[in-house]
């Protein structure tokens, strides 16, 4: 197919007239939406031909237009395979006798599942799955996608289970091997969301089902070595809610979460009696989260009930679970933003986040004292690993910053002494002496102070002549950590000033960060976006209409947005699967999504003042004939 760079393809004008609250508008291009979508997601031969042939001439577009680029594209991802080691090796997490890890050797895709005896790392190693191998035998089976989404042996080492994708459709078949032999235990469970846990007998598995919408909304349980047939252990009937399963740190408990994007609650079965009834520990409330940790005979919960914006850790025994009984153990206190908690015998490990940066608090439950761990980079990301393993006095955790690839430690929780395990090998080299990060504060045009981190060449200057990538996202309180990103480097190497701003509709200033850029605030996530953009350029980093606006999802909702306001400022947009017909989708309760959606974005099925919002920055309705 010949394509004319200069004359995209157009969609033909069906125009539909939409009311509602009294407001009327015209869709042309409704149609290319199938109405028979549910049918296309099970089947994509099954797309109406008309959109068929307009996103095949779309394609056909792109490739005329990025024809000439080929020569660079493949001269960038061979720098970027370049930085990629194609031999990597996981961090070996202990449990009881053995030492389990993951590693790609070279060629590899998937890699391999292995273990070895303990404090044996040197010695040989038992295969517990070659993923690859795998990966080979379903495609000779004609499936052409593989992504493992779960594995994990029983508690006593015997068994190994692992959620399977061979459809790329997010329902997972889970499988139970025998360790010893390598042999299936039972036939596959098909429909699963991938998640699932063990039960303390090692024979007894949790799964959730997938409804019809795709939801993770049914928890079914079986005994794979009795052969009995699966039972039903709790249904999820809200369809704005999710469910989740998970161990608690001591293994004592089966998890069952339950959530939404602002509430959330926990049913436990003990794990040593998986077929007791799941018991309901606090029944939930709208825009109230809990999540337990256990240690002793008591609970640490994380919670943001009674106004605890930014979070606060409070403590119940576990036989008075209910909020009555719950005390404050780590009062709230505004501006630190704790994003997560771990138990360890003797200890209460919270990662925490103030003035946009993260660090961990180690705290000493006989004496009450704390560690903190910190680095002194301008920005960085930090995170908790994790482990098998409870009674232990080592904590693992990750670190990395724009300039600094990922490293993984073990601290010790007694001496506070830090173990470097790993630090990520860029094959091609990379001298982090070469680069600079800045982390700047922005005001917005309300007076809000918007972080922005930024890497660039150590010899740049501020002479407003260079390109900038501008990256955002700004919704769910999703924060874009400050982390190692090797692909960024090619066009920082170019002089490109790469971008991160921290706008509201994220979390990198606390909870209310977030409030502050949803709902009827939505408009401040686009303005802090085109205010920074604006003062990049004014401060000399680059200049208007070298900008290039990168975002997904919802960040691609933010790129149309504010493109929509500011189009001067930018010399190209990337968004990437994005959002962009809120208004339509909102108002489309039939989708699986929407309704879990709604405390997001708002309803604008039953809000005249929601309808009016999301209609005031919806991308697609607000494009207009300009000059973008």
């Amino acid at each position: 197919m010949k394509t004319d760079k200069a004359a995209p393809p157009k969609a033909h004008k069906r125009p539909l007239t939409i009311t509602r609250h009294g407001r009327t508008r015209t869709d042309d291009y409704a149609w290319l939406k199938d109405e028979n979508w549910r049918a296309v997601m099970e089947d994509p031969a099954r797309l109406d031909p008309a959109i068929r042939t307009h996103l095949e001439r779309e394609n056909a577009y792109t490739d005329a237009v990025m024809a000439e680029t080929k020569a660079l594209q493949a001269e960038l991802l061979a720098e970027m395979k370049g930085r990629i080691s194609d031999v990597d090796s996981a961090v070996p997490e202990p449990d009881g006798p053995y030492e389990y890890a993951h590693h790609f050797r070279p060629g590899d895709q998937h890699g391999e599942y292995y273990r070895f005896p303990r404090g044996q790392a040197d010695g040989p190693i038992e295969s517990l799955l070659d993923a690859d191998a795998l990966a080979l035998m379903m495609k000779a089976d004609g499936y052409s996608f593989f992504e493992i989404g779960a594995l994990s042996h029983s508690d006593d080492h015997s068994r190994l289970a692992f959620s399977l994708d061979v459809q790329g459709a997010e329902r997972y078949g889970l499988y139970v091997l025998d360790i010893k032999t390598g042999l299936p235990l039972c036939r596959p469970v098909e429909n699963t969301s991938g998640d699932f846990v063990w039960a303390a007998d090692s024979e007894t598995l949790f799964w959730i089902e997938r409804d019809k919408n795709n939801r993770p909304a049914k928890v079914w349980r079986k005994n794979i070595i009795s052969g009995e047939k699966a039972v039903l252990v709790y249904e999820e009937k809200d369809p704005g809610f999710f469910v989740s399963l998970g161990r608690s740190d001591t293994r004592k408990w089966i998890e069952i979460n339950c959530h939404d994007h602002t509430s959330s609650e926990t049913w436990l079965i003990p794990a040593d009696r998986p077929e007791a009834a799941p018991k309901c520990a606090e029944p939930r409330q709208r825009d109230r989260e809990y999540h337990l940790h256990d240690h002793g005979e008591d609970f640490y919960i994380l919670t943001n009930a009674d106004g605890a914006t930014d979070f606060k850790i409070m403590k119940t025994r576990q036989e008075n679970t209910d909020a009555r009984h719950w005390q404050d153990f780590i009062p709230h206190r505004p501006g630190t933003l704790i994003l997560g908690i771990e138990t360890y015998e003797g200890y209460l490990v919270r990662l925490e986040r103030v003035n946009a940066l993260p660090r961990i608090v180690i705290h000493n439950l006989d004496t009450g004292t704390e560690q903190t761990v910190a680095f002194d980079e301008a920005a960085y990301a930090l995170g908790l690993e994790g482990g098998h393993e409870f009674d232990t006095k080592w904590m693992r955790f990750s670190y990395s910053s724009p300039t600094t690839p990922r490293q993984v430690f073990d601290y010790h929780l007694e001496t506070g002494k830090r173990r470097l395990r790993k630090t990520t090998i860029v094959p091609s080299g990379h001298n982090l002496k070469d680069y600079r990060t800045e982390r700047i504060e922005i005001e917005a045009r309300d007076g809000a102070k918007v972080p922005v981190t930024l890497i660039m060449r150590r010899d740049f200057r501020k002479d407003g002549k260079a390109p900038c990538l501008l990256y955002g996202y700004g919704a769910y309180g999703i924060t874009i950590s400050a982390g190692f990103r090797t692909n960024l480097l090619s066009l920082v190497d170019r002089g490109f000033v790469y971008a991160i701003a921290h706008i509201r509709g994220g979390m990198a200033k606390g909870y209310q960060w977030y409030l502050d850029g949803k709902l009827k605030h939505k408009h401040r996530t686009f303005d802090d976006f085109v205010d920074v953009g604006r003062a990049l350029a004014r401060l000399g980093y680059t200049r208007e209409g070298r900008i290039i606006g990168h975002g997904g999802s919802a960040g691609g909702l933010l790129m149309g947005a504010a493109l929509n306001q500011a189009p001067e400022l930018f010399g190209g947009i990337i968004a990437a699967v994005p959002f962009v017909d809120v208004l339509n989708t909102m108002s489309d309760a039939d989708l699986p999504l929407t309704p879990p959606e709604w405390p997001e974005w708002g309803n604008p099925l039953d809000s005249e003042q929601d309808y009016d919002t999301i209609a005031s920055y919806c991308p697609y309705t607000n494009v207009t004939e300009r000059a973008y």
